[in-house]
C-alpha cells in the first residue's frame, strides 16, 4: 500500500517562504495523480495544487502566481513551494496521491492516500 509522508511545515510571518514535501513511497504507481490540500480549523478540506504525470497544473485561484506544485522523479516527492504568504493560508497541508489516469481535483479527492499532514502557520 502506498505511504505519503509530508513534512517541510512551519511557522513564518506573512511575505515569508516554506517549501513543503511529500515523500511517496510508491512513486511509480501513484505519480499518475498528486497534490496538496489544506484544511484550516472549522473549514473543509480544500484543494491547493495538483498536478498529472505529464506535467499538468491545476492551482486554487487563491494561491495562483504564489505556490508551485512539482515532481521530482530522482527524489520520488511531491513539492510545494509557497513564497508570498498570507494569514489565510494557514491550514493543516495535506499531500495525496492516486493512481489515475484523469487527473482532476474531484478524482485526486476521493483517494484514500493522503499524508499524515504538516502545519503551516502564517502571523500577519
Amino acid at each position: 500500500d502506498e505511504e505519503l509522508v509530508d513534512s517541510g511545515g512551519g511557522s513564518v510571518q506573512a511575505g515569508g517562504s516554506l517549501r513543503l514535501s511529500c515523500k511517496v513511497f510508491e512513486y511509480s504507481r501513484v505519480r499518475f495523480c498528486m497534490g496538496w490540500f489544506r484544511q484550516a480549523p472549522g473549514e473543509e478540506r480544500e484543494p491547493v495544487a495538483i498536478i498529472g504525470s505529464d506535467g499538468t497544473t491545476t492551482y486554487a485561484d487563491s494561491v495562483k502566481g504564489r505556490f508551485t506544485v512539482s515532481q521530482d522523479d530522482a527524489k520520488n516527492t511531491l513539492d510545494l513551494e509557497m513564497n508570498n504568504l498570507k494569514a489565510d493560508d494557514t491550514a493543516t497541508y495535506y499531500c495525496a496521491a492516486r493512481s489515475t489516469i484523469t487527473c482532476t481535483v474531484t478524482t485526486l479527492a476521493g483517494t484514500r492516500h493522503w499524508g499524515q499532514g504538516t502545519q503551516v502557520t502564517v502571523s500577519s
